[in-house]
């Protein structure tokens, strides 16, 4: 039996990176997946490729009224919810305090922070009229840890931590389980964005500086991520619940 054999998930940022390999993972395993993106081209060809398990839903994760329909049209065409992924992000610039823009400061806490409390809002009366379930938010070693140049980003994925928290315990006795996953580096396009953004000039000098701060002297692969959302998704985790989970090759060990 697969591990998510009669299971419904939903799950934002879905049309690449980790949740595009959350996306995969999670079909491979027996469920069926609601695919939420702004990003409509990726997001149809990913949908295309996993066939009729899944069904993709193009909106913006921090309009209300967009995550509410959103929600809606994925309990209606899949046939309820059982597991979320609030997944979706974005890097911001990279720039000192005092230099960083109020419009993308506004911008990244829009989708990173605002974007999870609204993916809570609309999907956790769901899972309480149901049999309860899983949330799981991404968020990532800059959620315990502060980066120079990155205060928004860095903001937004502690602000997350302190939602899950709040939500576990709003939670635990519909049985609703929520967790946070923090990611150290992953092979992704975010990372190319930061990389070209610290060092325009050579941003393989900046990649190389991150891979020796790293213990195993790599990054994470999508998928290595997507492997410990499973088990979080998972009845395998049903006392897992408040919980933040690194996945950062003992980075923060030091």
């Amino acid at each position: 039996m697969a591990r998510l054999d009669d299971k419904i998930a939903l799950i934002t940022g879905a049309a690449n990176g980790i949740g595009a390999a959350a996306a995969r993972l999670f079909v491979a395993e027996g469920a069926k997946v609601a695919l939420v993106d702004r990003d409509a081209e990726a997001l149809a060809g990913i949908a295309a490729a996993l066939g009729d398990r899944v069904h993709g839903i193009a909106v913006d994760v921090s309009d209300s009224a967009a995550m509410k329909a959103a929600v809606e049209d994925a309990v209606a065409r899949l046939g309820g919810l059982d597991i979320a992924v609030l997944n979706a992000g974005i890097e911001g610039d990279v720039a000192p305090i005092e230099d960083y823009s109020e419009e993308n400061f506004d911008r990244v806490i829009a989708v990173n922070m605002r974007g999870v409390w609204l993916g809570l809002k609309h999907v956790m009366p769901v899972l309480k009229a149901g049999r309860g379930g899983s949330i799981v938010i991404t968020s990532s070693i800059g959620g315990i840890r502060g980066r120079q140049g990155m205060c928004a980003y860095v903001a937004s994925k502690h602000a997350v931590v302190g939602l899950m928290r709040t939500a576990a315990l709003e939670g635990a006795p519909d049985g609703i389980r929520v967790n946070t996953v923090h990611p150290s580096p992953v092979e992704t396009r975010m990372m190319r964005s930061l990389e070209a953004m610290m060092n325009p000039d050579d941003p393989e000098k900046v990649r190389q500086a991150q891979l020796r701060t790293s213990p195993q002297g790599r990054y994470a692969e999508p998928e290595e991520v997507a492997h410990l959302m499973l088990f979080l998704a998972s009845d395998e985790s049903r006392h897992c619940s408040g919980s933040e989970y690194m996945i950062d090759g003992a980075r923060n060990a030091r």
